[in-house]
């Protein structure tokens, strides 16, 4: 089991071909997100964290950090979240999971996708200890791998 969380911390942190991952900045929080196509995730991993494998679906992984004034670095800050997914004809709704693993807190949605489309989030979060909610549009074109 450690080393499906490894490989699902990895896929999360380090970008490849399978997926990009990129981080925006709201007051003293770093927002990371990445999109990962299921295909890339082992059938091990997908199991373990309940996620359909398919050459037409996608998962948003998204994690809050906080900047401690003071501090160097940052820490796992936990957030409500909610969001939608769109392309040029329908817009669906995000169903975000939480995910602890140790101090890190991420929270991944499933979608489906067609090959080449460009996707659009909006996702709106507020951390736990914030009464701030911030918003964000998130856009990325999906492929589908063999």
């Amino acid at each position: 089991m450690l080393k499906q969380i490894c490989i699902l911390c990895l896929l999360f942190f380090f970008g490849n071909a399978a997926f990009a991952q990129m981080s925006e900045r709201f007051g003293p929080y770093e927002l990371h997100y990445s999109y990962v196509n299921t295909t890339f995730l082992t059938p091990e991993v997908a199991a373990q964290y309940q996620i359909v494998r398919g050459k037409r679906h996608g998962i948003l992984m998204l994690s809050l950090r906080k900047h401690i004034e003071g501090e160097s670095g940052t820490k796992p800050s936990s957030m409500q979240i909610q969001g939608t997914t769109s392309d040029l004809i329908r817009s669906d709704e995000l169903k975000f999971r939480e995910i602890r693993e140790g101090e890190a807190v991420y929270y991944i949605a499933p979608f489906k996708f067609i090959n080449e489309e460009w996707r659009h989030f909006y996702i709106d979060f507020r951390a736990s200890d914030s009464d701030t909610t911030y918003s964000h549009h998130l856009q990325h074109q999906m492929y589908i791998h063999p």
